[in-house]
């Protein structure tokens, strides 16, 4: 699927069906059949295949062929199918437009078209375009991010909230299901953020060609801090992460450790009467208290007060 845009009044504007692709100044293609490759192929544009753009080799995602500029950076996003997945987006550069290459659907490429004059730098130009998108794709991943870290409060505060103990232990099995999940996306968006800056380290090394680059690099350097500084929040996320789960194991732990010790309570309050039991449950022919009368309530009495003598002290210990 092929999409084109035009720049309209300082906007961005979808081009009409059946328009020349050639007048765009942003074509952005998703998972791009042979048609619109051959399309951009008339233009000037080498298309990436899928395997070409997850190759990790720097030389394959960062590169300068024939004036164009490729470069592919790593970012979340949903398929068609509705799957939250991470793959590659390509960018490719050139001084009369923009071409975006992916096989998902990062958020950002579905609220730049809709607000990209309100930029940074607007969107006038393609390169504009490209720092422009970069700024939209940043937010986006400080956006799940802070997500994250909200959810994540939200999960450790009822972790440490003292409760009956009736559902606690799928209370918090539940809570390490909701870790592990924010830290899934919080790797995806770790990988991401580094991606992306490698691909503002290599286009700033290239910025000097460009007629307006004195207006263009401080924007990218100030995209560039913005990412580092997002990175080490990702990392003090990541170090939550780790807290939360030890607490949440250590928690389950306790749990565990409460039935065993009512399991054992229970054994202990049953081995003095057992003894007892066993003792006159013996088959041997001389045993005065067979011929008792109440020899049998004595049986009982006797099991019963070793029983209430053994909860007593346990009660004394605390350990009930």
């Amino acid at each position: 699927m092929m999409y084109s845009y035009v720049i309209r009044h300082g906007r961005i504007a979808l081009q009409d069906k059946g328009a020349d692709p050639a007048d765009a100044t942003w074509i952005d293609l998703i998972a791009p059949s042979r048609e619109e490759v051959a399309v951009l192929g008339r233009l000037g544009v080498e298309v990436p295949t899928l395997a070409d753009m997850e190759e990790i080799e720097i030389s394959n995602r960062l590169y300068r062929e024939e004036g164009l500029d490729y470069m592919t950076a790593v970012l979340p996003g949903e398929r068609g199918d509705g799957n939250r997945v991470i793959m590659p987006v390509s960018f490719i550069l050139s001084p009369k437009r923009l071409v975006t290459v992916r096989h998902h659907s990062p958020r950002p490429f579905l609220t730049y078209p809709e607000r990209g004059e309100r930029s940074t730098l607007g969107c006038a130009t393609p390169h504009r375009l490209f720092i422009g998108l970069v700024e939209e794709i940043v937010a986006r991943l400080a956006d799940i991010l802070e997500g994250s870290g909200r959810l994540l409060d939200e999960t450790t505060m009822g972790i440490f909230e003292i409760r009956s103990t009736r559902g606690q232990g799928n209370r918090l099995h539940a809570a390490l299901r909701h870790v592990g999940r924010e830290a899934e996306a919080m790797a995806r968006v770790r990988l991401s953020l580094l991606t992306v800056e490698r691909m503002l380290a290599f286009y700033i090394a290239t910025i000097d060609e460009q007629p307006e680059a004195g207006r263009l690099r401080p924007v990218v350097k100030g995209q560039l801090r913005d990412i580092q500084a997002l990175e080490v929040h990702a990392d003090f996320l990541g170090s939550r992460v780790s807290l939360a789960v030890d607490t949440t194991l250590g928690m389950i732990n306790l749990e565990q450790n409460n039935t065993v010790r009512v399991l054992s309570v229970v054994a202990a309050l049953f081995l003095p009467p057992t003894l007892i039991a066993s003792i006159y449950g013996m088959n041997f022919d001389v045993m005065p208290e067979l011929d008792w009368v109440l020899g049998y309530p004595m049986a009982l009495g006797l099991m019963a007060a070793t029983a209430a003598v053994t909860w007593l002290v346990l009660r004394w210990k605390n350990w009930l």
